[in-house]
């Protein structure tokens, strides 16, 4: 019997989560079409505008989890709740806490979800959507210094027109510096690939002047080998925001900076947010059930969305908020990440002893 309830709530759950999940990113999917409706240009053409916001799905998916989580409890359970089911399950002897577990059930598969996605979808698929768009825009043409990625090594500035993951380069534009801070050499590749085997790049279809005293020099390689510290890992890390990294990779990073005693805190930051979302997931549904038990109690279905809305959204802004003051003041970032969950934790633990 309680293996059937169990299987009755979850499938109940899962579902509201699905529909509320499936509602929020068709949302999302047609504000992302669109908004890269203005980036239209060159070979990006509308159906490129569809798979870049495509590709982008798995961290749209992996964003609007939480709030989806808290809705479909606050739906499925309310269903129940409306229909007098949870009444009766009350009155059959079944206590709020096993009932407050069986709804975790279906959530702890979506708090798996996110996490899979996170740590090995999202940031791979950023990086190829970006990239690839980039790449359409302005393909292995010249320097365009609007967009692109810079980086800097030593007396060398480097610019790049798309960053494919993998170790994939388009339109590398290379400038020397000489130790006075004049130009001495400025190349030009139109892609560059990384050999993993021996660690170094290798460009291709190069152009390079030289600027000597007030003559200039032009060369041409159909190949030219190229060694950097800028492996596809370095690159990636740059080129991508910090919270859509991976947990590993940030790790790696965070350490690597705090063994050169430089600013990790925007890493640091990005890193706790990782770890925590499962909580935060947790939480969020928490306080759903307990809003179905205790204030929303009798509300319509229209009513329960509203308020799961407004609390998720309140939740994201107030954790959106606190991350960067954090860094700011100079406050531990996971305490400001951790802070809004042990809020939602406690309002949740409230609101189900008043209503036990």
């Amino acid at each position: 019997m309680s293996k059937r309830l169990s299987r009755y709530i979850g499938i109940n759950v899962f579902t509201a989560i699905m529909v509320a999940l499936i509602a929020i990113i068709g949302l999302d999917l047609v504000a992302g079409i669109i908004d890269q409706m203005g980036d239209i240009k060159g070979n990006y053409r509308f159906t490129d505008v569809l798979i870049y916001v495509a590709t982008k799905l798995p961290s749209t998916i992996y964003e609007y989890i939480p709030l989806a989580s808290l809705i479909g409890c606050l739906v499925g359970l309310g269903m129940l709740a409306t229909n007098s089911e949870v009444v009766v399950m009350r009155a059959s002897g079944i206590s709020l806490i096993r009932i407050v577990f069986m709804v975790f059930k279906p959530v702890v598969i979506f708090v798996f979800i996110a996490a899979l996605i996170g740590e090995y979808f999202s940031p791979y698929l950023d990086q190829l959507a970006d990239s690839r768009r980039d790449y359409l825009r302005k393909g292995e043409s010249a320097l365009d210094s609007t967009s692109g990625f810079w980086a800097r090594e030593g007396s060398e500035f480097i610019h790049f027109n798309a960053v494919f993951p993998g170790g994939v380069l388009f339109g590398v534009t290379r400038y020397k510096l000489d130790d006075k801070r004049q130009l001495e050499e400025a190349s030009f590749s139109s892609r560059a690939t990384f050999n993993k085997t021996e660690g170094f790049w290798v460009e291709e279809n190069v152009s390079s002047t030289l600027f000597v005293e007030q003559q200039t020099y032009t060369r041409k390689w159909v190949t030219r080998e190229w060694q950097t510290e800028l492996t596809p890992e370095v690159l990636t890390l740059n080129i991508l925001p910090a919270d859509a990294l991976s947990a590993g990779a940030l790790s790696d990073h965070i350490e690597y900076l705090d063994e050169r005693k430089a600013d990790a805190a925007k890493y640091r930051l990005a890193f706790w947010e990782k770890v925590f979302q499962p909580l935060s997931i947790l939480g969020l549904v928490l306080v759903g059930i307990a809003f179905v038990f205790g204030p929303l109690r009798q509300a319509t279905v229209g009513y329960r969305v509203f308020i799961g809305v407004l609390f998720g959204i309140s939740f994201k802004l107030i954790s959106d908020i606190l991350g960067p003051l954090s860094i700011v003041f100079e406050m531990p970032p996971m305490l400001a990440i951790l802070a809004p969950i042990l809020v939602c934790f406690a309002i949740g633990l409230v609101l189900l002893r008043r209503a036990g």
